[in-house]
């Protein structure tokens, strides 16, 4: 078994999965990653971890990667797995990812990339209450939107610095059933 991290660098490192970062070469926007517990810590560790940050990297620039610290094996849990966003405890919740919203501050970055939909939804809650609100998004939106696939209708979600970077030149209303 292998993680879908493992999968997108290998597809990236063979030609397969032609992602490319050139769209944020001049608008440099920064991103951080989080490292999903079940996937990093509890599974695959630091390998898988290495290939997240080189997927990560291939669609955003290394220059506008900054990693978190501590990190992959050893980052901080987001607080939000284990059925805890459902638990109806939010302000525990809130309470115990005050160190994971600490340490995304601390990178300045713009954009936390979290591959885990529980940690996007966490993460998301914790931007609102930060002193500098970042914007959340999954993987697969960044994968997409460095491919150049990303629709309109799949940006709602993100910050204005974001809606028209890299938009598919096809209509995708065509698409549409």
């Amino acid at each position: 078994m292998q993680s879908i991290f493992t999968w997108y660098a290998k597809w990236i490192r063979e030609g397969k999965l032609k992602v490319n970062s050139d769209w944020n070469k001049n608008l440099k926007i920064k991103f951080t990653v989080q490292d999903p517990c079940n996937i990093i810590r509890k599974s695959f560790g630091d390998a898988c971890a290495q290939d997240l940050r080189f997927v990560v990297k291939s669609c955003v620039g290394e220059e506008n990667f900054v990693d978190m610290a501590p990190n992959m094996s050893n980052n901080y849990c987001c607080g939000g797995g284990g059925g805890f966003l459902q638990s109806g405890y939010t302000e525990e919740r809130l309470a115990y990812g005050q160190k994971k919203l600490d340490q995304i501050v601390a990178t300045g970055a713009d954009y936390c990339i979290a591959p885990c939909h529980n940690c996007h939804s966490q993460i998301h809650e914790l931007a609102e209450h930060a002193p500098k609100h970042w914007g959340t998004v999954h993987l697969w939106t960044i994968i997409c939107l460095s491919l150049g696939v990303l629709c309109r209708n799949e940006r709602t979600y993100l910050h204005d610095d974001l809606k028209e970077v890299n938009i598919p030149e096809w209509d995708e209303t065509e698409f549409l059933v």
